[in-house]
């Protein structure tokens, strides 16, 4: 599997120990920035990853910023996109096996080294159930093809 990885500053510290953990796995990824610590802006990161993602059948991506929040309200504007916040395993087994994430969100100042390593684990074992999860996140898709959605 191929990801895309991406940080703000508040993300940037774990972001090659992320990008290494997926490796280690098998996976390949390209790191789209940034490169330092400067201050930057989430969204700007968000929208890198979530373009490629889109652009590349068969990919995912990995956003990181300081609680993981503001990267997956960010990414899941994009219609197409089903960004799941991870703070455990828990979450990121059923991000992939009920609603086919194809984007995690970390928060570096929210897990230490080994919860994110968990859910990398747990987050990279699951696989989509599709069954009655399919018709779900059909739904879910449809939303952002309705534009503007007010209820």
């Amino acid at each position: 599997m191929k990801y895309y990885i991406a940080a703000d500053h508040a993300g940037i510290d774990i972001k090659s120990y992320v990008k290494e953990l997926f490796e280690e796995r098998g996976h390949q990824v390209e790191d789209l920035g940034p490169y330092s610590k400067d201050r930057v802006d989430y969204p700007d990161y968000a929208s890198k990853v979530c373009k490629k993602v889109l652009e590349n059948e068969g990919t995912m991506g990995i956003l990181i910023c300081g609680s993981g929040l503001g990267m997956s309200m960010a990414a899941n504007k994009f219609d197409g996109i089903r960004a799941a916040l991870c703070h455990n395993e828990y979450s990121a087994r059923m991000a992939r096996k009920h609603n086919d994430a194809n984007v995690i969100c970390l928060g570096e100042r929210v897990s230490g080294h080994g919860m994110i390593e968990a859910i990398v684990k747990a987050w990279d074992k699951a696989e989509f159930e599709g069954g009655r999860h399919a018709g779900r996140v059909e739904k879910i898709n449809a939303l952002g093809k309705m534009g503007n959605c007010r209820g």
